[in-house]
């Protein structure tokens, strides 16, 4: 009776416990830090929501969020149609296709920090790999990094080489898990590929397609180690995002508030994209 008495549901307490404090404690004490100007110990006072007016007013706050916008923009909609592509290419082939599959997953393997430094050296514009095999042509690369025009696109770059895989292993997954018996009455009725694809494929690879634009989303939008590794926010602030300038307001400017209300304000923003990706889901499922 004592053993079934005992729930084991009670296992779980000490597990989340943990996970309670290293996520629900930091929260809330980060949104208690942006009512203060903290920095660093030096003086802590209550400032109500000075810090908020500052981060939504001042031109360089407003400068990262539309650099974070930017990038994240660009590196979901390459990114998913890029996997898109390789996974219904690779999903045709019937030799092989395991060993594409993982030469492909190589990268998500590397760190961040470790792909923002390699591509640094690829992309110098003197003795970089990149400009060198240019020249060969005679064409004469430009600093990928270093000049407003071409920074940002390089991130860009450097953040599909890196991620494409995530997005294609797991459509890849999806368009092995779909039923046969739609594409085969499309075959019989002679659909050309693209009818197939859109009408059949599409949209049965949309939830999951959905869930990946989610992730990448906010993966991307908290990037911050290919930029911190590469540019640093530079040059002329082009490619400063958020995550960026929060770390620089708190380490360099031990302005530690008003970094912490930059957080809150874009995990408020992040929290309204996700429901907003959630409803859309509900809608197009109801609708169906």
């Amino acid at each position: 009776m004592q053993r079934k008495a005992f729930s084991p549901y009670w296992l779980l307490v000490p597990a989340l416990t943990v996970l309670a404090l290293n996520t629900f404690y930091p929260v809330i004490y980060s949104v208690c830090l942006a009512f203060t100007d903290w920095n660093w110990g030096k003086t802590s006072n209550f400032v109500g929501v000075k810090n908020f007016i500052s981060v939504l007013t001042k031109p360089q706050y407003r400068g990262a969020f539309l650099n974070t916008l930017v990038f994240a923009t660009s590196a979901v909609v390459i990114e998913t149609m890029l996997g898109l592509g390789l996974a219904l290419a690779i999903n045709g082939i019937t030799r092989g296709a395991g060993l594409i599959r993982t030469i492909l997953l190589l990268p998500l393997m590397v760190s961040g920090i470790a792909v923002s430094l390699v591509w640094k050296v690829l992309l110098d514009p003197t003795q970089g790999v990149i400009n060198y095999f240019l020249s060969l042509v005679g064409i004469q690369g430009p600093a990928w990094l270093g000049t407003v025009p071409t920074a940002m696109p390089s991130i860009v770059m450097i953040d599909t080489w890196w991620q494409t895989a995530f997005t294609f292993i797991i459509l890849s997954s999806a368009l092995k898990g779909l039923p046969a018996e739609p594409f085969e009455a499309a075959r019989l009725e002679g659909a050309s590929a693209w009818q197939t694809f859109r009408h059949i494929t599409l949209p049965m690879l949309k939830p999951v397609l959905i869930t990946v634009i989610i992730f990448r989303t906010v993966d991307t939008l908290k990037v911050f180690d290919i930029i911190f590794g590469t540019t640093g926010g530079g040059p002329m602030r082009a490619t400063e995002v958020v995550q960026t300038l929060a770390y620089q307001t708190a380490f360099k400017f031990h302005r530690f508030g008003e970094s912490a209300a930059i957080s809150v304000v874009f995990s408020v923003i992040i929290l309204g994209l996700c429901l907003a990706y959630l409803r859309l889901d509900t809608e197009e499922g109801d609708a169906s």
